[in-house]
């Protein structure tokens, strides 16, 4: 951060105050209202956060009006065309790109911790057979502080990165014994001899009956969606991991609170959200009623899947994901699948349709992942799961920022309080 001697005049009753602004790397200037109150008396008032800078961050950049979106300064389009997810993890835990000796250590470190504590399939049985995968993610991941105690001392360096690996490491795991659990399936434990991606799939889909080989173009396809989705910025979830963690938090209870974030509709559901649509549609016939409804300012009904609420002129990440929905929908093939033809179909009529380009609405990444995670044969219910497998090194990598800052203070947001002022209790016999 730039520590410039910039100011801005704030005048209250009169009285000027003077605030700092700092200048970053990249992005709009910052106005510093940290000592605000104890100069002038008041608050800002910013519901949602929408304005308001609650940290300094040095891992990912995004600038929604351009459609960009780097991490340590690489375009994400480079990094998911280029690279995979686990040279990702290592970009966004340590700062720059690994040497080849970096990333195999760093692969090994992770793939020799991704099976879990054997008394921990307990938790997954005493779930309901129904229970939404989220709901056991949040549970499982929460009672990990509890089998791995000597990677909860947050004061402790070597514990932090001891704690990150084996989050990043068992997520996976984690995920796929959370959806053989709700199909009624034994659970299939990792294989060392795979890549993350691939041994990802395995435990989802083997079973001890018949082999199981993971075909390359869908553990490719199932890396990008994890390397998309690996790290947000300052998003909803990622915020409930800093503000768990202000508070000295251990770092599973920390992740375990970003989960259950994310698994608000609003935030990691939209791809599920997307799918749903798409059935609702049902047939392609069907889907210029459903454009029209779009247009339609009085009606309801919205296209999921199109437009960002972040980026304005396109989502970055779908462009990669496009091409990887495009391989999976020619390998797998959408003959027999009414969704999916929907779902070609929607985007071809959505991108030659020159309303969506004047609203700048655009498919986006969730569309595509969406449409990745149905062929794949992944339930609906799955989708948020797997949305959280991806964010953790990204909630792990904000979180071993927050922790080494020396500003790290516990949370406290105000409020702009509209309740009765102070009143006498009133005995219950005279109300």
């Amino acid at each position: 951060m730039d520590d410039s001697t910039k100011t801005a005049k704030l005048t209250i009753d009169g009285k000027d105050y003077e605030l700092p602004i700092h200048s970053p790397t990249a992005g709009p200037d910052v106005l510093d209202i940290r000592k605000l109150y104890a100069q002038a008396g008041v608050f800002t008032y910013d519901p949602g956060y929408t304005s308001t800078a609650s940290c300094d961050s040095t891992i990912t950049f995004i600038d929604g009006d351009e459609g960009v979106l780097l991490h340590r300064g690489y375009p994400i389009d480079q990094l998911a065309g280029k690279s995979h997810y686990l040279e990702v993890c290592y970009l966004l835990l340590y700062g720059e790109l690994p040497s080849p000796a970096e990333l195999e250590d760093f692969e090994h470190r992770v793939t020799n911790h991704t099976m879990l504590h054997e008394q921990m399939m307990n938790f997954f049985r005493g779930f309901r057979r129904d229970a939404h995968p989220m709901a056991v993610m949040v549970g499982v991941v929460g009672a990990m502080s509890a089998f791995y105690h000597d990677s909860t001392d947050i004061t402790d360096e070597w514990q932090r990165e001891v704690a990150s690996i084996r989050l990043i490491a068992k997520m996976p795991t984690i995920a796929a014994m959370a959806y053989k659990y709700t199909i009624g399936q034994p659970f299939e434990y990792p294989r060392n001899d795979l890549d993350y991606a691939s041994n990802f799939l395995r435990m989802c889909f083997a079973v001890p009956a018949e082999e199981y080989v993971v075909n390359p173009i869908l553990a490719r396809a199932m890396d990008r969606i994890f390397t998309l989705h690996a790290d947000h910025e300052q998003n909803a979830s990622t915020s409930t991991v800093r503000l768990a963690s202000s508070s000295g938090a251990n770092p599973f209870a920390c992740i375990a609170a970003g989960i259950a974030c994310l698994w608000g509709p609003a935030h990691g559901g939209a791809n599920q959200a997307c799918l749903e649509m798409l059935k609702e549609i049902g047939t392609p016939d069907r889907i210029p009623e459903f454009i029209a409804r779009a247009k339609d300012k009085n009606d309801p009904f919205r296209l999921m899947g199109f437009g960002h609420r972040v980026y304005k002129n396109h989502d970055p990440r779908a462009t990669v994901m496009k091409e990887s929905a495009d391989e999976v929908l020619e390998l797998l093939g959408v003959e027999n699948n009414p969704t999916l033809q929907v779902a070609k179909e929607l985007e071809k009529q959505a991108l030659e349709d020159p309303y969506f380009a004047e609203k700048k609405l655009f498919p986006n990444v969730d569309f595509y992942s969406g449409i990745i995670l149905e062929a794949m044969g992944f339930p609906t219910s799955m989708f948020t799961p797997i949305f959280a497998l991806s964010r953790t090194v990204g909630w792990v990598s904000q979180w071993k920022e927050m922790i080494a800052d020396p500003q790290n203070k516990i949370g406290r947001p105000r409020q702009l309080y509209l309740g009765e002022t102070a009143r006498d209790y009133v005995d219950i016999e005279k109300r």
